[in-house]
């Protein structure tokens, strides 16, 4: 297809492209996006939004900020890509870097989080049967309802989400599922094989829940009773998103394991990382685990410049600051459909009441009035714009917001 073919076609030509052509295994709103820049996009008309959704916190620095653009530009034109057969120049400039600013000990990269989370599941077994002493093949891990650590076949096995298990038996075994937020429930599922426990610090799929008040705490006394693994899934919670480096800090714990990815690239590209020690990545060797594309260099420059901002520009503090007054006045609004608003920093959930009809037709309106969001579990709308956002653009979202809700 022809630049100037391409440049012909509206928003719809776009979609029924998508639709003739792709699988059907997602249902976005139907705005096709041609750039972005900051909090902004536009679609293929020209309309422009105020993204509120960050592409489920992997765009927390902004749409092409400038000198992660610059690092990537510059990376590309010089290497990309040796596999692990061959060492590169990025990867232990990423792994210093990564190491002092999340004050970790050991990093594995991987890809997407989806990859970050199959790679710890394999690193605590074998933990668990090297270090521990579980029996071979008796290792358990112990996950949450309403758990989302991703959709590859083992990390489903222990979802509760009906949908994204149907159809896809025979699941993989050693994982049991307890209610989210309730440390006496983990302390009662606890036997001498389990390893690890694994749980989002905020749930982000499931509708942003937040446990109560000292449930880490508590987690990591048990862990640590019971020797086992702590793993928190900061995927989305992470790298600035809640208004503390991790959701974790809020409680002052710091996890055996913590899985980052999505805002790790700033949006550019796919990279995850496991941080951990060395007593449990030191299980493995050469060959036991790999990946062609993790720890690439292009990766690696680009996760180095995206945090580096991170930092730098203050976006971590501005997130608990602007999201504590994004919170505060989606909690004033006056409206007969709103149930519930919750989470932390930029991170926010409002769940609207049954009677309300879902999320999604409010998310439409919204789309209308050029504001890009996106609703969870049915009934709740997610609100995560990145966390360069200013007052007076939240202002602007308030408004449109109380428009659609009120």
């Amino acid at each position: 297809m022809g630049d100037v073919m391409e440049k012909s076609l509206k928003t719809q030509d776009f979609i029924a492209l998508e639709e003739e052509y792709g699988a059907k295994n997602y249902h976005p709103l139907d705005v096709v996006l041609i750039r972005g820049q900051g909090i902004w996009v536009w679609d293929v008309e020209g309309n422009k939004y105020l993204d509120c959704l960050s592409s489920y916190s992997a765009v927390n620095q902004g749409h092409c900020h400038p000198k992660i653009v610059q690092a990537m530009v510059e990376q590309a034109q010089r290497l990309t890509l040796v596999s692990r057969a061959f060492r590169n120049n990025q990867l232990g400039l990423f792994y210093k870097e990564i190491c002092e600013m999340t004050r970790t000990h050991m990093v594995l990269p991987m890809n997407s989080g989806a990859e970050a989370v199959e790679s710890v599941i394999k690193a605590v077994r074998k933990w668990g049967y090297t270090v521990k002493g579980v029996p071979r093949g008796m290792a358990e891990i112990i996950v949450c309802e309403n758990n989302f650590h991703g959709r590859t076949l083992t990390i489903i096995s222990f979802s509760t989400e009906k949908q994204y298990r149907d159809g896809y038996e025979p699941f993989t075994p050693g994982f049991k599922i307890i209610p989210f937020g309730d440390a006496d429930a983990l302390e009662a599922a606890i036997t001498p094989n389990t390893v690890a426990f694994i749980v989002e610090p905020i749930q982000g799929e499931g509708g942003i829940i937040v446990p109560p008040a000292g449930y880490l705490r508590r987690v990591r006394e048990i862990c640590d009773k019971n020797n086992i693994v702590m793993i928190t899934d900061e995927i989305q919670t992470g790298l600035g998103r809640t208004g503390k480096l991790f959701a974790e800090e809020y409680e002052g714990v710091e996890a055996d394991v913590t899985l980052i990815g999505k805002a790790l690239s700033g949006g550019f590209y796919p990279i995850s990382a496991v941080l951990s020690n060395k007593e449990v990545l030191g299980v493995f060797h050469p060959g036991d685990h790999g990946s062609t594309y993790g720890g690439n260099p292009l990766a690696c420059a680009i996760a180095r410049a995206a945090m580096k901002v991170l930092f730098e520009e203050g976006m971590i503090e501005n997130s608990a600051k602007m999201g504590a007054y994004f919170m505060d006045n989606l909690k004033n609004l006056k409206s007969p459909f709103i149930k519930e608003v919750r989470g932390k920093g930029l991170l926010i959930g409002v769940e609207l009441h049954k009677e309300a009809g879902g999320a999604r037709r409010f998310c439409e309106q919204l789309k209308d009035k050029g504001l890009l969001c996106k609703e969870t579990h049915e009934h709740v709308i997610r609100f995560a714009p990145p966390l360069i956002i200013k007052k007076d653009e939240i202002d602007w979202a308030l408004d449109k917001i109380s428009s659609v809700l009120s």
